[in-house]
C-alpha cells in the first residue's frame, strides 16, 4: 500500500473514531484510570469525579476533595499529575 492510501486510511480511521459517541462505561473506566494514576504519584485526591479531556492522554481531573490535577504523558512517555 502506498503512502497516499495509509493516510487516506488514516483520516478515515480517526474520523470515525471521533464520531463515535462515547459512553458511560468509558467515561467510568477514565476516572478510575485516573484516580489510580494520581493515588500512585502520592497526591491527595480521594476520588476523581469529572475529567475533562485537553487531547490524547490529557486531562484535567477534578478531585472530590477539590484538588484538581492535569495528567498527561510527558516527552520521555511517563505519566504526570500537575497541580492546577
Amino acid at each position: 500500500m502506498n503512502t497516499r492510501g495509509l493516510s487516506t486510511l488514516s483520516i478515515a480511521l480517526s474520523t470515525m473514531l471521533l464520531a463515535m459517541p462515547s459512553s458511560a462505561a468509558d467515561d467510568d473506566a477514565l476516572l478510575k484510570d485516573l484516580t489510580s494514576v494520581i493515588a500512585l504519584l502520592g497526591l491527595p485526591c480521594g476520588k476523581v469525579v469529572s475529567a475533562k479531556p485537553l487531547k490524547d492522554n490529557d486531562h484535567i481531573a477534578t478531585c472530590q476533595d477539590g484538588h484538581r490535577y492535569r495528567v498527561f504523558v510527558n516527552a520521555e512517555g511517563r505519566v504526570v499529575a500537575e497541580k492546577q
